[in-house]
């Protein structure tokens, strides 16, 4: 009898967002989860240890503690972000991030590696923190590593923070969005999935994918809000020179508004996860409930 082994995937970011849902779905599928966190001291590193979860403790500038902790990994998965947050958006650190992580990835030999892109990098979009990702793509394709690159849209999770506002008893949603053109949405959970069909079996996966879950123009998000909540809800577009002084989000909202910006093909995505949330889906999900 020939002994069988779970595989251990090396998971970067593991307390956030979306690396979260990655080791969530890893997990499910009894996977070994070796998280990559530069603090294996914090409360929810802690709570990724308690659930079984490999620390390894690493700094994107130091190569050698990167290479330690991709040594004896099936997969490795990874996501880039602008150092600093996207006020001012450092474009330049985050693609020496992703960087660091390809070539780390090249130098332990990772059999597969899965990348966490952007929906529209590979099309020009001008928007700063989707060119600094392709860049990071290109350079995995450079250096020969068996890359799945999913490029996920709009989170559905940022109207946590997008949230409609409460006035006189009515939910009100503004974006810098024109109203009439619709918006492709992705939950963190569903990114989480595909990643782990990838990471556990590539083949299950394509090469490339942009992944979606919804498309909804700003009245029809607003309509769920008010379906969920029970309390009236109507969309406001906001003028793009709202964003004036962040020049990275205008960007980006200006390419929603005039190209034909993300396009994920959403039942391609729901053939590959069913399960995959529709924004209405999403609300229930998370049990949203108003801030006031």
């Amino acid at each position: 009898m020939t002994e069988t082994t779970t595989p251990t995937i090396a998971v970067f970011a593991a307390t956030g967002s979306q690396g979260g849902a990655v080791t969530d779905a890893l997990l499910a599928q009894g996977a070994t989860v070796r998280a990559l966190v530069r603090d294996t001291t914090s409360n929810k590193a802690k709570a990724l240890a308690e659930r079984g979860v490999e620390l390894a403790r690493i700094d994107v500038d130091d190569a050698p503690s990167l290479a330690a902790a991709l040594n004896g990994v099936q997969a490795f998965w990874f996501m880039t972000t602008p150092p600093g947050g996207m006020q001012n958006a450092d474009t330049a650190g985050e693609t020496a991030q992703g960087i660091a992580l390809a070539e780390a990835a090249s130098a332990a030999r990772v059999p597969h590696v899965v990348f966490s892109s952007v929906g529209g990098a590979e099309r020009d979009s001008h928007v700063p923190h989707f060119g600094s990702k392709r860049l990071v793509e290109e350079h995995l394709a450079a250096l020969g590593v068996p890359t799945t690159v999913i490029r996920p849209v709009f989170f559905m999770d940022n109207f946590h923070w997008f949230a409609p506002t409460n006035e006189d008893g009515t939910l009100v949603l503004r974006l810098p969005f024109p109203d009439g053109i619709s918006l492709q949405m992705i939950a963190a959970r569903d990114i989480g999935t595909i990643a782990a069909l990838a990471l556990l079996d590539p083949d299950s996966v394509p090469a490339e994918i942009e992944i979606a879950g919804d498309e909804l123009t700003g009245s029809q998000i607003a309509a769920a809000f008010a379906e969920h909540t029970g309390i009236p809800a109507r969309y406001e577009a906001l003028p793009i020179a709202a964003l004036d002084g962040q020049d990275d989000m205008q960007a980006m909202f200006r390419w929603f508004a005039e190209t034909p910006a993300y396009q994920a093909d959403i039942p391609a995505v729901r053939r590959l996860v069913p399960s995959a949330l529709q924004f209405s889906g999403w609300l229930n999900a998370v049990q949203y409930a108003p801030a006031f």
